[in-house]
């Protein structure tokens, strides 16, 4: 049998109490094979507690010691299982996408909408499914929730009711178990030798448009440090003109040095900056078009690509390429300009 490493790192998994009193981060996760023995039976497992937050509290700092933590056992072990919450799942998965280039081995986030404790729990389907995807040749960071593997950096939390928590809007999945396990043919395979990038620029801002939105408010957050902003758009990536012209105000932070990712409120479907007036305006302003990234990924991308380019223009280029597939539907990546 292969050799896995789970790191868990907290979440609902392995948390205590009982509706309607609030549920907490616990030690639950350090009986997690005695609660869940098939696990043995797929691979020679061993696990650690990474940390056991509340996936509200993870931080960048936190998405950089877990990559870390998954690039130091790199030769130790055929695959990774990565325990966490569901409501930052998305971020800290694109983050490991971002960080691990060219790991050539599955690295698979999951987590529960019900504690392992509970009787009627989804972990233990999600702990089982996640561990089979480590043993799979699926070289990606991704996420296995409720019998789907979906590409990390294109995947959206779109439930905190149902035990299908998680959708890809614009990728279909990379793997489905049913009967039988079914790999798609668009799992990508990084080229290069492995290795462990750069971390993240935290003071990063997100900003969503909407009717009447008041363009000083990205000079404001610039004010306040922010080395990049991610504008979630309407549209194709339109954003208010006339007397609440936004494009003016971009271009501002934008000659400050400050670049500005605009994605689409959107979930299915592309930004296209060119397609109407107010879109080109944006464009026209120095906005870098984020096509149909999710916004966790352009937003990991952004923190991460300003430790990794040369001043907004560096960004810019950065976005242009298609580093671990999360733009383009399908596509893998694109090379850099020569």
């Amino acid at each position: 049998m292969k050799r896995v490493l789970m790191l868990h790192t907290g979440g609902t998994l392995g948390m205590s109490g009982r509706r309607p009193t609030p549920l907490r981060p616990d030690t639950y996760s350090h009986a997690m094979q005695e609660h869940v023995p098939e696990l043995a039976r797929l691979a020679h497992l061993d696990v650690h507690i990474l940390h056991n937050l509340d996936s509200s509290n993870v931080t960048p700092a936190h998405w950089e010691g877990i990559a870390t933590a998954l690039w130091e056992a790199r030769d130790a072990y055929n695959g990774f299982v990565v325990v966490h919450g569901t409501d930052t799942m998305a971020y800290t998965a694109s983050a490991c996408a971002f960080m691990l280039e060219g790991l050539q081995k599955p690295v698979v986030f999951t987590g529960s909408q019900r504690p392992l404790g509970e009787v009627r729990s989804d972990a233990r389907a999600n702990l089982v499914g996640a561990l089979e995807m480590a043993t799979q040749d699926i070289p990606e960071v991704s996420i296995f929730f409720n019998s789907r593997l979906l590409r990390a950096v294109r995947t959206v939390k779109s439930s905190v009711w149902a035990n299908d928590a998680y959708e890809s809007p614009n990728c279909p999945p990379l793997a489905e178990a049913g009967v039988d396990l079914m790999v798609a043919s668009h799992v990508l395979r990084q080229p290069g030798p492995p290795r462990l990038t750069g971390g993240f620029e935290p003071d990063v801002a997100c900003l969503e448009m909407h009717p009447g939105f008041n363009p000083g408010l990205l000079a404001a957050v610039v004010g306040a440090g922010a080395k990049g902003i991610v504008i979630r758009a309407f549209g194709s990536g339109n954003v208010p003109g006339l007397d609440r012209a936004v494009p003016p105000a971009m271009g501002h932070v934008v000659r400050l040095g400050v670049p500005v990712v605009v994605v689409t409120q959107a979930w299915r479907g592309s930004v296209n900056l060119r397609l109407y007036e107010c879109g080109q305006q944006a464009l026209d302003a120095g906005a870098v078009d984020g096509g149909d990234m999710t916004t966790a990924a352009a937003l990991v991308k952004l923190m991460w690509g300003l430790r990794q380019a040369a001043g907004a223009q560096g960004v810019r280029e950065l976005f242009a390429r298609n580093l671990r597939g999360e733009v383009g539907g399908t596509a893998g990546p694109t090379p850099a300009r020569q």
